[in-house]
């Protein structure tokens, strides 16, 4: 078992570069990973990485074993699904991947009856709007969206990301309510700002069978897309927003839609899964899960 947990440490660390990014997706610390690593090269007489204060790269001896200790997990991990497909019933750790607004606004809350229906299932969700490798990490099932260029996954498409404007009742009977986008000139906005580039959100308004976008001048600008629909919501102004995150705002009546004709369907929203992963019977019960939960959440009544 020492052997097998010090060839899944190198794997992981191989593939992704770090200590800290291995332990994180393993669940375990990283002096656990290091020391595991450590183990197994004094086992083997080979030093498989070369490391600095700010580099891990493998040696020559460590790129060739590298590729062996993948094919070598894969099977184990063949043989793991193997045995839980034979269970039948939906049982074991169950890794998921998500977006950080899906996973707190769709995901999370459908977690409580997913557990109540299948007791035997430990979710481990793990939220980041950064793209991990699925089949590299160990994630059963993930949800991404945009367009998906991983052939060795399987993938479900479970609705488009619709965006729309909204803002408080309170202050559009301060202000009014704008008919078209050209309206919104003279209102007060809140806009985004992408944390992995530093620009601003551009609009997107669907005319007729064209999609304009503009940047309106705002007042207030976020790099948190919760942080815009909570400022909208205390009056701030108007905001642009997908529904699944206004949803709950507009369930309580601190939002409406705002210029609803011309809300545009923007990407797709997809479940991907390895191949590995076809007959586990958690995947495709959490699968069947997410299905439901998207067709029920992922729309705002204007």
């Amino acid at each position: 078992m020492e052997r097998l947990a010090g060839l899944i440490a190198f794997a992981r660390t191989g593939s992704m570069g770090s200590y800290t990014a291995a332990a994180r997706s393993l669940g375990i610390s990283p002096s656990a990973v290091s020391k595991s690593v450590q183990r197994l090269e004094q086992r083997l007489g080979v030093s498989l990485f070369t490391r600095t204060t700010r580099s891990l790269t493998l040696t020559p001896e460590g790129r060739e074993l590298h590729g062996r200790a993948l094919r070598l997990l894969r099977d184990a991990e063949e043989i793991e699904q193997v045995a839980i497909t034979a269970r039948s019933e939906p049982s074991g750790t169950l890794r998921i991947a998500a977006p950080l607004p899906i996973g707190i606004h769709v995901i999370a809350s459908a977690l409580p009856a997913f557990r109540s229906r299948y007791p035997k299932v430990m979710v481990d969700m793990r939220l980041n709007d950064q793209v991990v490798d699925i089949i590299q990490e160990g994630i059963d099932v993930a949800v991404r969206i945009g367009d998906l260029a991983d052939s060795r996954l399987l993938s479900r498409r479970l609705g488009p990301l619709r965006l729309c404007a909204f803002a408080s009742p309170r202050y559009l009977a301060a202000r009014g309510t704008p008919k078209d986008p050209d309206a919104l000139e003279g209102h007060d906005t809140v806009n985004l700002r992408y944390q992995s580039t530093g620009q601003v959100f551009r609009w997107p308004f669907r005319i007729g069978e064209r999609v304009i976008e503009i940047v309106p001048p705002s007042s207030i600008i976020v790099d948190v897309s919760d942080a815009v629909v909570a400022a909208l919501a205390a009056g701030a102004g108007i905001g642009i927003s997908a529904t699944f995150i206004a949803a709950p705002y507009v369930a309580r009546g601190e939002l409406v839609p705002v210029l609803s004709d011309f809300a545009v369907e923007q990407q797709t929203i997809t479940a991907i899964w390895p191949e590995s992963r076809r007959a586990n019977p958690a995947v495709r019960a959490f699968l069947n899960l997410l299905q439901e939960i998207f067709e029920e959440r992922m729309t705002v009544k204007s």
